[in-house]
This record gives structure tokens, sequence and C-alpha cells, in this order.
């Protein structure tokens, strides 16, 4: 049986580096695993999405509506632009973080309210969290990503010894620290 994770964010918040992580991840455990990336205008703050798929053996990386397992999102917005890629029994693990999108900036627009409530309301499972707060607990507001595979991890059959181990083969000697102290916050929280 395959599963789907979603990672959708805002360039620059270091979903790439979660997808990487939770693919060498898979792939230590024995898993087939296909990883996408969408990049769109991720170095102007646009969408980016990763699609990591996995299971006995995967034959497309594409994650199409209704057939994610897990979104895990970086920001409000991008959870609600991608929830109908989520199955009837998925979750969304958000961070409760709000990026102002360039309509808001330049104030063409004003930033929805009650995104979170609204996707409950049509029955979504929304495990919401504020990860920046958490990443700055850990030492960098760039933790957010490692934070959010923390409380990704909760839902996986997959010691965390592993998950940690994974952390240490896929960032820099210097950030390893901080980022095992992110994903423990996101973890036990």
């Amino acid at each position: 049986m395959t599963k789907n994770v979603m990672i959708v964010g805002v360039g620059g918040q270091g979903s790439l580096l979660a997808s990487k992580l939770l693919g060498r991840l898979l792939v230590d455990e024995g898993y087939d695993v296909k990883v996408s990336e969408v990049h769109g205008m991720s170095q102007r703050g646009g969408s980016v999405v990763t699609y990591v798929r996995f299971g006995d053996r995967v034959y497309s990386p594409v994650i199409e509506a209704g057939e994610a397992d897990f979104i895990v999102s970086f920001e409000k917005i991008e959870a609600a632009r991608y929830v109908e890629n989520l199955k009837k029994d998925g979750t969304v693990i958000v961070n409760t973080q709000q990026i102002d999108p360039m309509p808001v900036i330049i104030g063409a627009a004003e930033y929805p309210s009650g995104i979170l409530e609204e996707m409950k309301a049509k029955g979504v499972h929304v495990d919401a969290i504020d990860a920046l707060d958490l990443a700055r607990q850990a030492g960098s507001a760039k933790a957010c990503n490692i934070v959010l595979m923390g409380r990704l991890a909760k839902y996986f059959d997959i010691p965390k010894e592993k998950w940690i181990a994974a952390i240490e083969n896929s960032v820099k000697p210097q950030f390893v620290e901080m980022n095992k102290k992110a994903f423990e916050l996101g973890y036990s929280c």
C-alpha cells in the first residue's frame, strides 16, 4: 500500500529540506520512495509543493486530489490551498504562522480569517501547531520545518531515534543540535 505526504509552504521556509529528510528516512526504512518538487515562484515567496510517496512499490511521484494521507503545511493559506488533495481520513499538520501573500502586502486583499476553523467545520482533521514559536525556542526561526517533521513523526510507526539519525545525515553539522531540539519540541508538544 502506498502512503502519500504533501509538504506545502512558501519559498524559503525549508520545505525542500523537510522532504529530503523524510525521503531519506523512508529509504533507510526499506520503502520504495518517490519525491517530486514543484517550486513555482519559490524565490519570490511563492508556493512550494513537495510530494513524498512511499510503499512497497511506487510508480508515480505525483499525488492527485483526494490521495494525500498527510499534508504538512508551513502556513495556513497553503493548507487551505491544498486541502482538496487530502484523503477523507487524512490529517493536515499546519503551522499557525501567517505569511501575507503579495495581494495582502500591497493592500489589494485581506488575509482570510478563520481558515483552520473552516477546514475543521468541513470535517478535516487539523493538527495545528505554533511551529514558529517552537523553532525560536530551539534557537532559530528557520527550524520550523524540523518542528513540523517532529509533529509528523508522531503519526508514523518509525522510532524517534531513526528520525534523529535522518536529521544528523541531512543538515550541516553546525546545525544538527539545534535541529534535533526543534524536532524534539515538535514531537513532544
